[in-house]
């Protein structure tokens, strides 16, 4: 597999306290990767790394083998990078279709443009419409956002996080207050559309329902390192992990 993601030594310090600490990682194209561990193991700050939400103290990272150490959000987006957030980060206030609309219009270069003009961007539009579609939201364009149930919002979300269409795209629990329907639904989805718009995804989870059946490869952090990384299976029978973080019981349920 070709790597998309390759972090090197990456370290991240807080005051005294050290997030990340040597943290080397290669995340390929097409391999659905979760990266889970305890409260305080390091993985939002990997991913706020990853995605220019914050420079590394030491270490280097590569995107597609082009250097993005120091390269800010938005640049990084425009070569193929994007997230979802653990709190929810839609605007509540607008439609559901503008919502979409920001970060299409964004990657066309017309983030300023008014909505009340959008009869000039029709294929900006088209291609909203079109992700709702996928998001199984087409019905909803014209509500607020903020109306939608939870469920409804992590769609939104996710939608908002594919619109920029990423080649790399970092879910930050995406089935974080869910019901069991919604989850599975969010699941499907996902699995989805890491096949059809080939976007790799890589997903930050605490459900281990969800890790465990959707995961191609899992990544075990604790205490802002790397503790092992292999397929499911090997993660499942890993005594280190039961110990560290799952518990037995629940690895062999």
């Amino acid at each position: 597999m070709t790597d998309l993601l390759r972090i090197e030594d990456a370290t991240k310090r807080f005051g005294d306290f050290v997030a990340i600490n040597g943290v080397s990682l290669a995340l390929p194209a097409g391999r659905l990767t979760a990266i889970i561990g305890p409260n305080g193991a390091g993985k939002t700050t990997l991913i706020n790394l990853a995605t220019g939400a914050f420079v590394p103290d030491r270490g280097e990272m590569y995107f597609k083998g082009d250097e993005i150490t120091h390269l800010p959000v938005h640049q990084r987006v425009r070569k193929g990078l994007s997230r979802s957030f653990q709190v929810m980060n839609i605007f509540a206030h607008l439609s559901v279709l503008q919502n979409i609309l920001v970060p299409v219009l964004a990657m066309r270069g017309r983030a300023g443009f008014p909505f009340h003009e959008m009869t000039r961007e029709t294929e900006a539009v088209t291609e909203a419409r079109r992700i709702l579609r996928e998001i199984r939201l087409p019905d909803a364009e014209n509500l607020p956002a903020g109306t939608l149930s939870h469920g409804d919002q992590r769609l939104l979300e996710l939608g908002i996080a594919i619109a920029p269409a990423p080649e790399l795209c970092f879910l930050d629990e995406p089935s974080s207050g869910l019901t069991p329907v919604e989850r599975t639904m969010v699941m499907e989805l996902i699995r989805r559309l890491s096949t059809e718009r080939r976007t790799t995804f890589v997903i930050v989870e605490h459900d281990m329902d969800v890790v465990f059946a959707l995961a191609d490869w899992i990544v075990v952090m604790n205490r802002g390192q790397v503790l092992i990384e292999g397929p499911p299976a090997e993660i499942r029978e890993n005594h280190a992990v039961r110990e560290v973080y799952l518990g037995e019981e629940e690895l062999l349920a």
